[in-house]
């Protein structure tokens, strides 16, 4: 359910193998995002997450990339915070892979603006919130002064 102020796209996804499809969902597992090593290790993890879920190489990319902007975010803006993975499935056998990048940070002044391409607060392009939105089926953000903010972003596959 989106909550005032969050964003939600509509769902899509990829086909999935039905190996993956058989498989019991990993447990969700977090991450530490304090350093730059740290981002590195959430992006390895999300890519192997991406395979076990049988993502094609498309939307491994896709969600691979979109991770990192949100990791990079809560680490630049947020001062850190964490990663979970999370293993979403439904009784049609849709499975995907979710996202929870929570950080202790100042939140978000203007969540409309940052969502908005070319909107920077430093030297990048202005493409990572939006970027990563569009990269991905389902995405919410919470985000207030002095609250910090969570960024929940999932990707399907389709059968």
């Amino acid at each position: 359910m989106a909550l005032p102020g969050d964003s939600v796209l509509a769902s899509r996804g990829t086909k999935v193998s039905a190996r993956a499809q058989s498989r019991r969902p990993p447990a969700p597992a977090t991450y530490p995002v304090r350093t730059e090593e740290d981002l590195l290790t959430v992006r390895h993890a999300v890519r192997a997450a991406t395979v076990e879920v049988g993502f094609g190489l498309v939307d491994q990319t896709r969600v691979v990339t979109a991770a990192s902007e949100l990791a990079r975010n809560a680490y630049v803006h947020g001062g850190g915070g964490t990663v979970t993975l999370e293993y979403p499935h439904e009784p049609s056998g849709r499975r995907g892979l979710r996202l929870v990048v929570k950080d202790d940070g100042p939140g978000i002044a203007d969540l409309d603006a940052a969502l908005t391409d070319g909107f920077t607060t430093g030297t990048g392009l202005g493409h990572g919130l939006g970027g990563a939105r569009r990269l991905m089926d389902e995405f919410t953000v919470r985000t207030g002064r002095g609250e910090g903010t969570v960024v929940v972003a999932t990707r399907w596959t389709v059968r």
